[in-house]
């Protein structure tokens, strides 16, 4: 079975970096898709970036130079470091995977299967 377990969160300032960690376990994942999305309180999920089955990154708009994904295929691991971060980036961040997502259908939550339970990331002005 499929798990994801994220860890790296935490309370930081604005301004300051961050980096994500998700370890990957139960399947063999370098046919996999792997990303994050976060959810602030109050809002929808939102995709923030991931990395396809062929290394190419895809990202929100929003998120574009300041969020960069990366894998380590050899720890079926991917991270996710955030730098410049604003008080606005605060959220649960939650790691994801797929074997099905297109240059399409990549921001989609329903696309995932495989989602981790959420590490929670505070910034403080």
């Amino acid at each position: 079975q499929v798990q994801l377990v994220e860890s790296g969160g935490g309370l930081v300032q604005a301004g300051g970096s961050l980096r994500l960690s998700c370890a990957a376990s139960g399947g063999t994942f370098s046919g996999y898709a792997m990303g994050w999305f976060r959810q602030a309180p109050g809002k929808e999920r939102e995709f923030l970036a991931c990395i396809g089955s062929g290394g190419i990154k895809y990202y929100a708009n929003s998120v574009k130079g300041r969020f960069t994904p990366s894998k380590d295929n050899a720890k079926d691991t991917v991270y996710l470091q955030i730098n410049s971060l604003k008080p606005e980036d605060t959220a649960v961040y939650y790691c994801v995977a797929s074997r099905r997502i297109t240059i399409r259908t990549y921001p989609r939550r329903s696309e995932y299967d495989y989602w981790g339970q959420g590490t929670q990331v505070t910034v403080s002005s």
